[in-house]
């Protein structure tokens, strides 16, 4: 049966049901393979799109921009101090005047609710590019990284190794219960994932045939993982926690030893970046320990993360023809 997700927003995968999800990954990998084909359909020809980014990016941009783009549309970047937003206008009268020029919106900051306000409001389809909370269009790059890597989803092992109570870990925590698979969250205790959420998490993964383990142990976590899953230890906004993160995190730095540990071969290492797998930019030349993840690993024939990179534009592309192409 054909899912229909006109008009939908996209804020947080805990709104869509797995067969929805499945089929924003299906239609991914349709538009990837047009895509290398040189076909372009042209599905949001004449629409035009906001981009309001309150936090920088490079992943998300390019990706909505080239999306875009490909598909006919105008994409018009609102960066935090373009407009009024937040400052001498409300988010829901920002919303409400978008609304009545672009046909959709997307959304890149730190409160969810913001995103929340914009989609209430503005009239028009609003996707999350990232907030505090979650990252959505990040977890279905990973979804159709791991499916290109090794088939079907179902059964599938993914270890997120780091603060598990940041966006990453719950965005992919709520898209593997989903989908049918099982999710690690290794990571010390006070930086466990919230309760209620584990609880939810775990009511789906009940449902699909998944599951959710939360644990400190390495050795727990990694056993018999397809997919190592890394994150930096501080997000933008908590430089100020830089020192502490170092040493509550440094046991779960991802290495070539931490990789063997699941007892596959076939293994491979996802990262959603920025890295700071090196020396080489001016965060880890300050905070040489900050790196979560030896450059062995990241640079290594296992690692998947500029697949992942690449695929933010087709599953990104797939959202917004989704929810709003022709």
């Amino acid at each position: 049966m054909a899912v229909d997700l006109q008009g939908r927003s996209f804020l947080k995968l805990l709104d869509f049901t797995s067969e929805e999800i499945r089929s924003l990954l299906a239609l991914a990998a349709e538009l990837k393979v047009k895509k290398k084909a040189g076909i372009r359909e042209r599905t949001l020809d004449g629409l035009n799109i906001a981009l309001l980014f309150e936090k920088p990016s490079t992943r998300t941009r390019c990706a909505f921009t080239v999306a875009c783009v490909d598909e006919g549309a105008h994409p018009e970047y609102l960066g935090k101090s373009d407009i009024q937003f937040g400052k001498k206008e409300t988010v829901a009268d920002t919303a409400r005047v978008l609304g009545r020029f672009f046909d959709g919106i997307e959304f890149r900051g730190f409160a969810h609710q913001t995103v929340e306000i914009l989609a209430e409001y503005a009239g028009v389809p609003v996707w999350n590019g990232l907030t505090d909370d979650w990252h959505p269009t990040q977890v279905l790059a990973d979804l159709l990284t791991i499916e290109e890597e090794f088939g079907d989803l179902k059964g599938r092992t993914l270890a997120f190794a780091g603060d598990g109570r940041n966006n990453m870990a719950n965005s992919l925590m709520v898209g593997c219960a989903k989908l049918g698979m099982h999710c690690r969250i290794v990571a010390p205790a006070e930086l466990h994932p919230e309760v209620d959420l584990v609880a939810a998490v775990s009511e789906i993964a009940a449902f699909t045939g998944g599951s959710l383990v939360i644990t400190s142990s390495i050795e727990e976590g990694m056993a018999g993982a397809e997919a190592i899953y890394a994150d930096v230890w501080a997000s933008m906004g908590e430089e100020d926690l830089i020192a502490d993160r170092i040493r509550i995190l440094g046991p779960y730095k991802i290495t070539a030893e931490m990789m063997s540990a699941t007892g596959r071969a076939d293994t491979i290492f996802l990262h959603c970046l920025p890295s700071f797998h090196n020396l080489d930019t001016e965060v880890s030349k300050k905070y040489p320990d900050i790196r979560e993840v030896e450059d062995e690993v990241f640079e290594g024939p296992q690692s998947r993360v500029f697949d992942q990179a690449e695929n933010r534009l087709h599953t990104i592309k797939a959202v917004m023809v989704a929810t709003l192409g022709d």
